[in-house]
C-alpha cells in the first residue's frame, strides 16, 4: 500500500466516556481485537444540553487511531460496552507522518506495510 492510500484511510475516532474504568475497558477491547492500533485516554470537562437542561461533567476523552475497514464493527463494540445511552462517537480522517501511519495501519487493519525502522 502506498502512502497516499494510508493518508486516505487512517482515521481518528473521538469518543467520550463517564469514567476511566469504562474508557479503559473500551480501549483494551478495541486494541485487543485489532480494531485500533492505539487509544489515548485523557480527562476533559464537558458542558452540554441533555433533556432540556445544561449539564456540566468531568469525562474521559478517547482518541482511537485506526485503519480498520469496518467502522460499524467499532461502533457496535463501543455501544455494547459504553455506559451512556447515547455515546459520542465521531470519526475524523487524518493525515500524518508516513511511518507512523504505516504503524497505525499494520496494527489496526491486518495488512502488512513495510517501514524502514522501528516506530
Amino acid at each position: 500500500m502506498d502512502t497516499s492510500q494510508l493518508r486516505k484511510c487512517t482515521r481518528l475516532i473521538y469518543i467520550t466516556t463517564g469514567n476511566m474504568d469504562n474508557a479503559s475497558e473500551i480501549a483494551r477491547e478495541l486494541v485487543s481485537k485489532k480494531f485500533a492500533a492505539c487509544v489515548n485516554l485523557f480527562p476533559i470537562s464537558s458542558i452540554y444540553r441533555w433533556n432540556e437542561k445544561i449539564e456540566e461533567d468531568n469525562e474521559i476523552g478517547m482518541f482511537v487511531k485506526t485503519d480498520y475497514p469496518c467502522l460499524e464493527d467499532i461502533i457496535k463494540l463501543v455501544k455494547s460496552l459504553h455506559t451512556y445511552k447515547m455515546p459520542a462517537i465521531e470519526l475524523w480522517e487524518i493525515e500524518g507522518e508516513e511511518e507512523y501511519l504505516g504503524w497505525v495501519h499494520i496494527n489496526s487493519s491486518g495488512e502488512k506495510v513495510s517501514t524502514s525502522r522501528k516506530i
